[in-house]
């Protein structure tokens, strides 16, 4: 079963969420975590990991053989990405830092000047600590293409997860709705939205939830700070009710959870009071899923 956690809004405990439940379920069921976040990943600070290099990420990159080109211009005429400065009468001029692989360069090249090169976009990292096995992408600094790389650390991590066995992957999206959310959530079973009861944060559940009926895949919403602003816990709670959203559980905020982090721990490992509260929600999940 694959189950992606997210939420939209940047901070509101997802890594957290994702992390303790991974340590959870890995007392009974073999978990692999995948950290999707490619632009800031830190589950494996959160569990204190240390990740050892698995692979690199190569995007297709054009390469141009100057004894063909005939100076026409056409291949910077599409590239969108202004990756291609030309100007008839002149090779090429090319920006790698901006180029996003889309290919269309070669395909518009009239005498097939344009060959295909690469370029590393990112890194492949795995790990294991508290019986959860990591796998986790870091984008390198610069690139634009933290869509791409999700998409290879989900090919990946299905590799590993067949490898290992896995029964349970859990995949931490990065926040927002962008590309590499999408890349996360789909072709999961079950996505849970993690919120905070403040209206950027509801306004960002919406959204996400849009992605996940999009994709038809079963969702439920964990709470997190809820004992914060009870008032606007109570219209997230409200419009869960009103739309059908099920409430996996609630999360209260105390000082423990950044102590946590402080202490590079994940909070079911670093006060076991809180295992009563995720084992909570998995119990919810489980109902959901079977």
């Amino acid at each position: 079963m694959k189950i992606a956690v997210t939420g939209g809004k940047g901070g509101t405990g997802k890594s957290t969420v994702a992390t303790a439940l991974a340590v959870e379920l890995a007392r009974r069921k073999k978990v692999l975590l995948v950290d999707a976040d490619v632009e800031c990943p830190n589950d494996h600070l959160i569990l204190s990991v240390k990740r050892k290099k698995d692979m690199d990420i190569f995007q297709l990159i054009p390469k141009w053989d100057f004894k063909k080109c005939t100076k026409c211009g056409e291949c910077g005429k599409v590239c969108k990405q202004n990756a291609i400065v030309s100007v008839k009468g002149k090779y090429p001029a090319f920006v790698p830092d901006l180029c996003i692989g889309c290919q269309a360069c070669i395909v518009a090249c009239p005498v097939n000047a344009i060959g295909k090169g690469k370029k590393k976009i990112g890194t492949i990292y795995t790990g294991k600590k508290y019986s959860v096995d990591l796998a986790t992408g870091e984008l390198k600094l610069g690139e634009l293409a933290s869509g791409e790389v999700v998409a290879e650390v989900r090919k990946r991590a299905d590799q590993i997860a067949e490898k290992l066995k896995s029964e349970i992957m859990l995949i931490d999206s990065s926040a927002g709705v962008g590309c590499p959310v999408i890349a996360s959530i789909n072709g999961t079973d079950f996505v849970i939205a993690v919120t905070e009861p403040t209206p950027s944060a509801l306004h960002d559940l919406k959204r996400v939830l849009y992605i996940a009926d999009h994709f038809k895949i079963p969702k439920g919403l964990v709470i997190n700070k809820s004992n914060l602003a009870k008032r606007f816990c109570k219209k997230i709670e409200a419009f869960a009710k009103k739309n059908n959203i099920p409430i996996l559980g609630r999360i209260p905020y105390t000082q423990d959870f950044v102590d946590s982090m402080i202490k590079m721990k994940p909070i079911v490992v670093y006060k076991k009071e809180y295992q009563d509260v995720f084992a909570e929600i998995l119990t919810n999940l489980k109902k959901l899923t079977g």
